[in-house]
């Protein structure tokens, strides 16, 4: 494989490219920063894949109406924003308007496909959307920028809506790439593609693991991650007011945080960096200046302060033997081949002798075949409208205190890691736990 010479990958989320003026505050952190990174992974724009989410959903009921509404929305967003910047009549809206008939084209031809594969279709437009505005705007800048498409440089198969990545061919790819090119490399996160050409995605949220995968193959020195918070904290701050932010933690502890469901990192972001030593730093594109949070090798405060991680809108499932009975081996696999069918994990897996419960997330469309499926098994019960507290490294005080006034459906502790699933009604908005 090509060597190329040590460098820096950051990853930008949507919110930093949310509007005009927050593309202009990225082009100043970039001109500011005294060593430029060599490589840029972007996600979409704001709230694009929710948008287009809501497009797809139109084109699968065939919703003309709604369809067009979407679809105009989306197109009146990133053109307002080129307009901001460019003015009117600029080369990048003629450019966005050419993605977006792709797009309308796209549904035309796949609304009788697989949802998986008519989903990475439709979805994975959202970043080569903003990047296409991003990469004019930094050359206008002065920032020399070559825009790369993230499917020609991200090999994957054609498992759609979680597809695994073929290494070996995307280390070539972004190898041969960066050798030859001097300019700041700007690509989409989220996206790749088979070795046919059809767009795929690495999971929701997957931008993280896409600069990840770059960072990898270039042999970085380090990725930063440009987020709209200071850094990691060891509870989302939004539902735990007396959250605090985490300097350093390892791998390994970020790894179990992210796989409970911890948002600020991608769960799969961390094994390329973990394999090839590469440290991850978050920082804040509002406040470049404040101390972030480190990612890497050596443990550190986040390795032994306690973590609070909620995960709603979850679902119990309970399957039982349909006659008197033991839960066996055979039971069991089934019941997770079922999971792995459609694409879930079990976020609590707990077991008796009579009754096997998974805590799943609520995944609309892939609920009903579930059930069907469990039902093959054994008996099958399930209940929704619940919320996933998972707590590392708990102590003694901490858990008594979660527990007050509420009632815990399922429970399961180990010494590092204790859960309860609540209904959702008994879990507040916003949670300050005494002594946390």
């Amino acid at each position: 494989m090509t060597q190329v010479a040590r460098c820096r990958v950051y990853k930008f989320g949507g919110a930093s490219i949310q509007d005009a003026d927050a593309i202009r505050r990225l082009s100043a952190l970039l001109a500011d920063e005294r060593e430029r990174p060599r490589a840029l992974v972007v996600s979409a724009m704001g709230k694009t894949t929710n948008a287009l989410e809501a497009l797809l959903a139109a084109a699968r009921r065939d919703d003309q109406a709604d369809y067009r509404r979407w679809l105009a929305a989306i197109r009146d967003d990133h053109l307002a924003v080129a307009e901001d910047l460019f003015g009117p009549d600029s080369p990048v809206a003629d450019a966005l308007e050419q993605r977006l008939a792709e797009l309308d084209a796209a549904h035309a031809a796949y609304r009788e496909a697989p949802y998986p594969f008519h989903y990475d279709q439709t979805v994975g437009m959202g970043e080569l959307l903003s990047t296409t505005l991003l990469s004019a705007w930094l050359n206008a800048s002065g920032i020399p920028t070559r825009w790369c498409d993230a499917r020609s440089l991200i090999i994957t198969d054609d498992r759609h809506q979680a597809a695994e990545i073929d290494w070996a061919a995307t280390h070539e790819r972004i190898a041969s790439l960066a050798a030859e090119c001097d300019e700041l490399l700007l690509t989409q996160g989220f996206i790749g593609a088979t070795p046919g050409g059809a767009m795929t995605t690495l999971g929701r949220e997957g931008s993280d693991f896409s600069a990840a995968i770059l960072a990898e193959a270039l042999g970085a020195e380090a990725l930063t991650v440009w987020k709209d918070v200071p850094g990691l904290f060891n509870a989302d701050p939004r539902r735990f007011p007396n959250a605090r932010q985490i300097r350093q933690i390892s791998y390994a502890e970020a790894l179990e945080q992210t796989w409970h469901g911890a948002k600020v990192i991608h769960p799969r972001t961390l094994a390329p960096l973990q394999r090839a030593g590469i440290p991850l730093t978050v920082r804040s594109f509002l406040e470049p200046e404040a101390p972030p949070s480190t990612i890497g090798p050596a443990p550190g405060d986040g390795d032994r302060r306690p973590a609070l991680i909620l995960r709603d809108d979850q679902v119990l499932l309970e399957v039982s033997p349909r006659e008197a009975g033991f839960i066996e081996a055979g039971l069991m696999a089934e019941a997770l081949a079922a999971l792995a069918e459609q694409g879930l994990n079990a976020n609590l897996l707990e077991m008796e002798a009579q009754r096997l419960r998974l805590v799943v997330d609520h995944k609309g469309e892939r609920l009903a075949p579930l059930l069907a499926r469990l039902g093959a098994c054994g008996a099958v019960t399930h209940r929704e409208g619940l919320s996933l507290l998972t707590v590392r490294h708990p102590g003694e005080a901490l858990m008594p205190a979660l527990d007050a006034g509420r009632r815990a459906l399922v429970e399961r502790s180990t010494p590092a890691t204790a859960q309860r699933l609540y209904p959702a009604a008994e879990c507040p908005e916003r949670w300050t736990i005494p002594g946390f």
